[in-house]
């Protein structure tokens, strides 16, 4: 047996899967992220510590009324969110009970001083960062020195939030190639650490842990933590590898052309390469994939399941009523009601860009409905979201066609996977064959599963996911509403440009 770990933002996901790779039993853990002050979003190790072994202790009694004892756990590993900067003093302490996450975005003052010595767009073509800047490790530690340099001339390590858990675990300080590629100062095609640009920022490169292979064994569980987790002292613990990339394994995208989506409260489009897909005007963020010799390269919209939440908050109150009633789904319920209304929603476009743009909008830009009169409906509205979502998609990957050559299908994971009226707008507003398959939103955990089970041997290799992926539906583009989405995307484009340019006008009226 094999326990993956769904380190995210939300909470911890531990999952049972036998040696054939099929999950047995899940369960969830959630932990608190906390904004102290604009820009701030940190989240407290301990917090995921104590989800991790939470959750262990439920997996097993689960386990057990299934007859399945700990002993049966050979390996596990972890899939862990991005970007984590979690400061250890040389005994391995921790030294700051918060640490930013991935979304923290406070070292905007680091990252553009360290930009006034280092062409930004080299920076990205170099390291494939391509979330703002200020969002990366680099710069979050560059914050540590100038805001708190107490703390800071007692770091020893800093490390991710994947590799806090596994120090935990076994007392190795280590990460993966796939999470070291998020750093700020790691080189793509080195596959190590940037020496020029450490060097450039200052700090020592004594700060930052070996790397490893995502598949290598880092040991066997210590006897204090088989303890709280209630395993096996001999379970062995494999590195793992960070979230972006252990979806991808998990979906299936783990050879060249391969794509996958995820469809929840943000949404991303992803490529596997033996190359990293880099354009300095998109921005693709690319990093070092679990699976050998490739990369992982993927472009998000930043609000699409928020974005439909938001509509379900704001003007389908009813059927939040109707479904608390009716004991169903109330995005079933707006699903319906979006039926209603035909392809192009009457003529209303909507630009999903309610929490920030994609990098080829510009992050500041801000979403609207365009082209409502007094004919339209409430069913036209929910459409219109529906296929702004797709239209935004489809604009992410042209980008990549423009790149590679991309899989003329692509598997769908997530949430907004499930219905399948959207699949089918996804379908033909994308151009491509839209593949709805049986890991719903269980492709991280499956994508860690796999590292456990080569990294100790279980597996030969990851060939073995494509037998364990079955097609539960497949969508193709309608010749017809196929032409319609491309006259739609013409439009949609332009109005996007129109937002962007007010975005800025409104930004610069707020600030003089």
């Amino acid at each position: 047996m094999i326990i993956s770990y769904d380190l995210g933002t939300g909470g911890n996901k531990a999952s049972l899967f036998d040696d054939d790779g099929v999950v047995i039993t899940s369960v969830f853990e959630s932990y608190e992220t906390f904004y102290p002050a604009v820009g701030w979003h940190e989240q407290r190790p301990a917090d995921w510590w104590g989800a991790v072994v939470r959750s262990t202790n439920r997996l097993l009694a689960a386990a057990k009324e299934r007859g399945i004892s700990a002993g049966q756990i050979s390996c596990l590993a972890i899939s862990g969110h991005s970007l984590g900067c979690v400061p250890l003093g040389a005994g391995g302490e921790l030294l700051r009970a918060a640490t930013p996450i991935w979304s923290d975005r406070r070292a905007d003052v680091e990252a553009a001083r360290f930009f006034e010595s280092f062409n930004q767009d080299e920076w990205y073509l170099r390291t494939g960062n391509g979330f703002p800047a200020a969002h990366y490790t680099l710069f979050k530690i560059l914050w540590y020195k100038n805001n708190e340099p107490d703390l800071f001339a007692r770091i020893d390590k800093i490390i991710g939030t994947k590799d806090y858990i596994n120090y935990r675990m076994t007392g190795v300080i280590a990460t993966d190639f796939s999470y070291a590629s998020g750093l700020g100062a790691y080189n793509l095609v080195d596959w190590n650490y940037d020496d020029e640009l450490i060097s450039l920022s200052g700090l020592p490169a004594a700060l930052f842990p070996a790397i490893v292979p995502s598949t290598q064994v880092l040991g066997e569980l210590t006897s204090a933590a088989a303890l709280e987790l209630g395993l096996s002292q001999k379970t062995l613990v494999i590195a793992g590898g960070v979230d972006n990339s252990c979806m991808a394994l998990g979906a299936g995208s783990f050879v060249s052309g391969r794509l996958y989506a995820s469809f929840g409260s943000s949404s991303w489009i992803a490529v596997s390469d033996t190359k990293p897909l880099l354009n300095p005007q998109a921005k693709p963020y690319v990093f070092t994939h679990v699976a050998p010799e490739q990369f992982v390269s993927a472009l998000s919209i930043f609000a699409s399941g928020t974005t439909f939440r938001w509509i379900r908050d704001q003007i389908c109150i009813d059927l939040k009523m109707q479904a608390e009633k009716d004991q169903c789904d109330v995005y079933e319920l707006m699903i319906n009601e979006a039926g209603k209304s035909s392809i192009g929603a009457g003529g209303v476009l909507f630009n999903p860009s309610l929490g920030g743009g994609t990098p080829l909008d510009g992050v500041d830009i801000r979403g609207a409905f365009l082209g409502l009169d007094l004919s339209h409906t409430r069913a036209d509205l929910i459409r219109a979201v529906m296929e702004g979502i797709a239209l935004n998609l489809r604009v992410v990957l042209d980008a990549f066609r423009e790149l590679t050559n991309v899989s003329g299908e692509m598997n769908i994971v997530g949430g907004g996977a499930k219905s399948e009226f959207w699949r089918q707008i996804y379908a033909d507003a994308l151009l491509i064959d839209i593949v709805k398959i049986n890991i719903g939103q269980d492709a991280a955990a499956l994508g860690a599963a796999a590292l456990a089970a080569v990294g100790s041997g279980l597996w030969n290799n990851f060939e073995k996911i494509d037998n364990i992926l079955n097609t539960e539906d497949k969508k193709y583009p309608k010749k017809q509403n196929a032409e319609i989405y491309n006259k739609l995307l013409k439009q949609f484009k332009q109005d996007a440009t129109f937002l962007a340019k007010r975005t800025q006008i409104l930004i610069t009226t707020k600030n003089f």
